[in-house]
């Protein structure tokens, strides 16, 4: 393990700090700050040549500015002559535009994935992309992990009346589905339909009796938490008891705060792939937990050449 360096940027250096703790090696050394020009500035302060260099680096807010960070410290690497790089991105930001789905828009997606590989990357390490197919924007090896355990370990230990997990959209429901059936509960789907380009949905139907049921929200992310907050209540409408929701990046963007402290769901449980401070806490309905244990095992049995997929077995 001596041969093994882990970073991070200013993105998230506590989850950073906590994987290193599960490694039981030091936290690698290196400036990352703005100048006043708002250019960024990258200094590696420990010698990494030939070593296997591990980035932690979410893209989440500030987006681009933690983007580039991580573009910046990708080069850093490379120029310092780096063994091998991962860049381990808990949240892939811009994977909501995965596709051309209007005339004349681009893939921000896949040029981000460009843009990590001409940086420097030889391999990235990520948490539940919000679309399989952006693994194949990539042109070098990429290990996707998942929440899914986490949450079940956590939900199986609770004792709910007639629990019955719900997929916040179509997009959704094969994530929704694995988690219902490690939960042995049934599945049901919320339809809805995105209006325009702005952060709003509308509810449409609800695919599955929820009636009686205390019902689990599944989501990859929650952003502004609109659709959340509309999916709770078409919940209760259609007569479930209660309503608790879980998702693996926890975005929380704008008021979303608020509109979950205001919602009738009665817990939202997110993972750490984001920092999630105090004041976005909804007043206690929000249950974090963490995924450095995880995040650490696989970047050990990547710098180890052992499977990753052997973790979920």
């Amino acid at each position: 393990m001596d041969d093994l360096k882990v970073f991070s940027g200013n993105a998230h250096p506590e989850l950073a700090r906590e994987v290193c703790q599960y490694l039981n090696i030091p936290l690698g050394q290196m400036e990352v700050f703005q100048f006043s020009n708002e250019n960024i500035f990258v200094r590696i302060l420990e010698f990494v040549r030939q070593r296997d260099i591990f980035i932690i680096q979410p893209i989440c807010s500030p987006v681009n500015t933690n983007l580039v960070e991580l573009l910046i410290m990708l080069d850093a690497f490379r120029r310092a002559s780096a063994g091998r790089i991962t860049a381990v991105i808990p949240y892939y930001g811009y994977g909501r535009t995965d596709k051309k789905d209007q005339p004349r828009v681009p893939i921000t997606a896949r040029l981000v994935a460009d843009l990590l590989t001409v940086a420097g990357a030889n391999r990235v390490l990520t948490i539940d992309l919000h679309a399989a197919q952006i693994q194949g924007f990539f042109t070098i090896p990429v290990d996707e992990l998942t929440a899914l355990y986490h949450f079940s370990r956590y939900f199986e230990g609770k004792s709910y009346d007639d629990l019955v997990v719900v997929a916040t959209d179509i997009g959704i429901t094969k994530h929704a589905r694995d988690l219902a059936a490690k939960l042995n509960k049934s599945l049901a789907i919320i339809e809805k339909r995105r209006v325009g380009n702005v952060d709003r949905s509308e509810t449409i139907n609800i695919i599955g009796d929820v009636k009686g049921k205390s019902a689990l929200l599944v989501d990859d992310e929650i952003d502004t938490a609109g659709s959340m907050t509309n999916a709770v209540n078409a919940l209760i409408e259609q007569g479930a008891s209660k309503v608790y929701a879980c998702c693996t990046h926890p975005v929380f963007s704008g008021s979303a705060p608020q509109r979950i402290a205001a919602s009738p769901v009665k817990e939202v449980v997110v993972t750490n792939t984001i920092p999630v401070p105090p004041e976005k806490r909804a007043g206690g309905k929000v249950t974090v937990l963490s995924i450095a244990e995880m995040l650490g095992e696989a970047i050990r049995r990547i710098h180890t050449g052992v499977s990753i997929g052997a973790m979920f077995e």
